[in-house]
């Protein structure tokens, strides 16, 4: 039996090529591993300190981000989720006082959302409290290695986007 966890075919050489696609799905297996341990911190965390969701947190992000508001679709789209994902939670915190709808002139259907004052100030508050949290959970990133992150991790994402358009 063989207990080589690589299986190569016999009649291949081995090449630099796996190689280099064994470095990258290593590489690819590490993201998931610390995005998901990352966020499952930042969602327990944004659950104790404040007894609220992270795509609450995120909804209200993209929303202070853009301060004259956006469609639905704009937003679901932003988020990379489905409209349905959103309508919740946008119910609730418009309920909350925390968004406000507001009509498109041209278009009965449709309504920007975005943060009241009151949703603003919520969001300031709790984004500073979130950055402190990323800022620990990266502690041990120098600047220098946050930067090199930052530039490796946009050079896959605008690879992978030229693929897709």
């Amino acid at each position: 039996m063989n207990m080589d966890k690589t299986v190569r075919d016999p009649d291949m050489p081995h090449n630099e090529t796996s190689d280099i696609s064994k470095a990258r799905l290593r590489a690819w297996l590490q993201i998931l591993k610390v995005s998901r341990k990352i966020e499952g911190e930042l969602r327990e965390k944004m659950r104790l300190e404040f007894g609220s969701t992270l795509p609450r947190f995120d909804v209200m992000a993209a929303l202070y981000r853009s301060r004259d508001g956006m469609r639905m679709s704009e937003l679901s789209s932003a988020l990379m989720v489905s409209n349905g994902n959103v309508t919740g939670i946008v119910d609730r915190l418009v309920t909350e006082g925390m968004l406000v709808r507001v009509p498109v002139e041209n278009d009965r259907r449709a309504s920007i959302v975005r943060l009241t004052e009151a949703g603003e100030k919520d969001f300031a508050e709790r984004a500073l409290v979130h950055e402190g949290w990323v800022s620990e959970l990266f502690s041990d990133l120098s600047a220098h290695d946050a930067d090199a992150l930052i530039r490796i991790l946009r050079t896959v994402y605008h690879h992978n986007e030229a693929h897709h358009d």
